[in-house]
């Protein structure tokens, strides 16, 4: 019979896996990889201040973040610079930021490699319950905004002329996103977060004929890739987090098979049928 601690562990990176997959599909429709990135980075200065203020380390994160995603908004609108060079600048430097904060701090024993590649295995009841009632609010406000936000996605200029307020879908995904990596940071780390957001959801765009069923197909991949990465790590003695994000690639090396493809266009002929 399973440990406890590894029941635990699989229960709650599903949980991630869950939420990662509808966010990763608008990280990969929109080509805002970088911006996954950048919270991620930013999770470590969150985490440093956390240590400082002696506050909540997921509500830590989770102010950063968002003022991070708040910074480049200000940014993109008031600087002459790129979208991905604001990206750059705020990553890197929130990223230094956090580590120079821990530097001075030097009272506090920190487990580095823990906050970059996550610990699974060490997850606790009350960080389960904290994944899945995040989760549920994340998805919930994801399904009220999915309109306008797809739309957006697919064009600003129409969806603004339309009236949907693309501009405040934004903003409320921005959120989501640092909600999201707020929660699933102890479990995955700040390195491994943007892998789960992005791998599901490349690998699900083969299988899925409509935008919602790719959301659903990345949550499934990415649930199926914690269950093979953790099974893995059992199997082989590797660490938990590498190992399910190498499974993920494994799902997506699959997605590029003749056979993927394959059953990708039966799908889709069924759909177009129905």
């Amino acid at each position: 019979m399973l440990d406890d601690f590894f029941v635990r562990a699989m229960v709650a990176g599903i949980g991630v896996a869950l939420v990662a997959g509808p966010l990763g599909c608008f990280i990969v429709w929109r080509r805002l990889a970088y911006f996954g990135d950048t919270l991620a980075h930013a999770a470590l200065l969150g985490v440093a201040l956390a240590f400082l203020l002696e506050v909540n380390i997921t509500l830590a994160v989770f102010v950063v973040s968002s003022l991070i995603a708040i910074a480049l908004l200000l940014l993109r609108r008031q600087s002459g610079l790129s979208s991905d060079a604001l990206l750059g600048l705020l990553s890197h430097s929130a990223l230094a930021i956090g580590l120079v904060v821990l530097a001075f701090m030097t009272w506090v024993r920190m487990d580095l490699m823990g906050l970059l590649f996550g610990d699974i295995l060490a997850v606790s009841r009350t960080d389960i319950l904290v994944v899945y009632v995040g989760g549920v609010a994340i998805l919930t406000t994801l399904g009220l905004i999915w309109t306008p936000l797809f739309a957006g996605t697919v064009s600003r200029e129409v969806a603004e002329a339309e009236g949907r307020s693309p501009g405040r879908a934004d903003f409320v995904f921005m959120l989501l996103m640092a909600l999201a990596i707020a929660i699933a940071m102890k479990i995955v780390g700040v390195l491994l977060i943007t892998a789960l957001l992005i791998i599901p959801a490349a690998a699900a765009r083969r299988f899925a004929a409509t935008p919602e069923q790719m959301a659903v197909i990345a949550a499934l991949i990415g649930a199926i890739a914690v269950v093979g990465g953790l099974f893995g790590s059992l199997q082989w003695d590797t660490p938990s987090g590498p190992t399910i994000v190498v499974a993920a690639v494994t799902l997506f090396a699959v997605s590029l098979t003749p056979l993927a493809r394959l059953l990708a266009v039966r799908h889709a002929t069924g759909v177009l049928k129905q």
